[in-house]
């Protein structure tokens, strides 16, 4: 059976998305190649036509998921005034809480990434760097930025380790109010 000449690059655009979802329910390092592959319908021997290894999986994943987070939450130059204080509702929410195969790679595996290569750490840091002066332009405070990245991925981190919803509900809804009230953003709360 001949496959098509799109077949490879298809194949590789599934492990990508299935391993996504994968790593960010139960962690990338937890997770072998062959659960990987088997998520695809595939072996765990077929895994290395796409990748040289496990680790080149996971820089292409981190790099794919912060150029996807960088470009919602930076944002452009046409992006409206309140484009900050959207994305912290969404960032903030509910549904991003619940669903970590669907939402960012930092708090769900920030630990991993902390001891991944220099080249992932690299590119995490161009990505959040690219948000913090995108903030910093539409806050007026570059510290501010910063600030606002870091209560927003420890926020959301606290809010899926907790077992209630009134809990998560309550440690959300706190973290928009106080970024609502350090920034002067009506529109937040």
């Amino acid at each position: 059976m001949r496959y098509s000449s799109t077949h490879k690059e298809e194949t590789r655009q599934k492990l990508m998305a299935s391993s996504r979802a994968i790593a960010k329910q139960g962690g990338f390092a937890t997770t072998g190649i062959d659960a990987l592959m088997s998520s695809i319908g595939l072996t765990g021997s077929a895994f290395y036509n796409h990748f040289p290894t496990k680790q080149a999986l996971f820089e292409a994943l981190i790099s794919e998921e912060l150029e996807k987070s960088t470009e919602m939450l930076a944002g452009n130059a046409s992006s409206p005034q309140d484009h900050v204080a959207r994305c912290l509702r969404s960032y903030l929410s509910s549904a991003h809480a619940l669903h970590p195969e669907q939402g960012c790679v930092l708090p769900t595996l920030g630990a991993e990434i902390s001891r991944a290569e220099p080249e992932v750490r690299e590119a995490v840091e161009r990505a959040l760097k690219r948000t913090q002066k995108s903030w910093s332009g539409r806050t007026g405070d570059p510290d501010a930025a910063w600030a606002l990245i870091a209560q927003c991925v420890g926020a959301l981190m606290l809010a899926r380790t907790v077992e209630s919803e009134r809990t998560r509900k309550e440690i959300l809804a706190a973290s928009r109010r106080f970024l609502a009230k350090a920034l002067a953003m009506e529109s937040l709360r």
